[in-house]
């Protein structure tokens, strides 16, 4: 008899399969992200579909097979509308989806993780969050992340693990680390400095991976 898993979940990804299949990529907060089958999920009449919406959190259920998850419950949570309705936010959550994917290979619980991924979203689909450039929700997410997963950037002075940078850069990167949100509502966040956030992310990225 197979033993069924029962679990909260963030929809990532999705891709289709054959005629009425889904293949899902779910962060979860007992089994870290994990890839699961919605089987004829396409289907007008399947009861899986209500809960497993991209970037849905739901409670989910799957059974475990010999070569791969097969979902068999999704009751929806929050669908996070507000981020849903505006496409600056839906394409800052692309970001965010594609460095958790990429950074996050294990199967394996990580409540840090997923704090920290339900605070993004929870902030990014509240209405009363406002912040200068929403583009800085994505620097949040990354380096909070990369210091969870072990890579904590040594920041000292105008330098971030021996790299120079803008002295500015590296006191939105400590900010950011601090997770201060007083602070950050009130940064006022320039062109330049975005441009210099996104480099300076690739190359610690890129160091990572070294």
């Amino acid at each position: 008899m197979a033993v069924h898993y029962r679990t909260r979940g963030i929809f990532l990804r999705k891709a289709d399969l054959k005629e009425a299949d889904q293949l899902f990529t779910v962060y979860t907060e007992d089994f870290g992200k994990i890839k699961v089958l919605g089987k004829a999920i396409r289907k007008i009449n399947s009861k899986l579909r209500g809960g497993a919406g991209l970037f849905y959190l739901s409670e989910i259920e799957f059974i475990q097979g010999k070569t791969h998850k097969t979902l068999t419950d999704a009751i929806l949570i929050e669908n996070f509308i507000n981020i849903r309705r505006n496409l600056g936010k839906l394409h800052v959550v692309h970001g965010i989806v594609r460095i958790l994917d990429e950074l996050a290979h294990k199967e394996e619980k990580d409540e840090k993780i997923w704090q920290l991924l339900n605070e993004v979203l929870g902030k990014m689909n509240d209405l009363r969050f406002k912040i200068y450039d929403l583009r800085l929700m994505y620097y949040y997410f990354f380096w909070n992340l990369v210091a969870i997963l072990g890579y904590y950037p040594d920041i000292a002075g105008c330098s971030v693990r021996g790299k120079k940078v803008d002295c500015d850069i590296a006191k939105i990167i400590k900010l950011i680390l601090k997770k201060d949100w007083n602070i950050l509502f009130k940064l006022k966040i320039m062109v330049n400095h975005l441009v210099l956030l996104k480099n300076i992310s690739e190359w610690y990225s890129i160091k990572i991976h070294e």
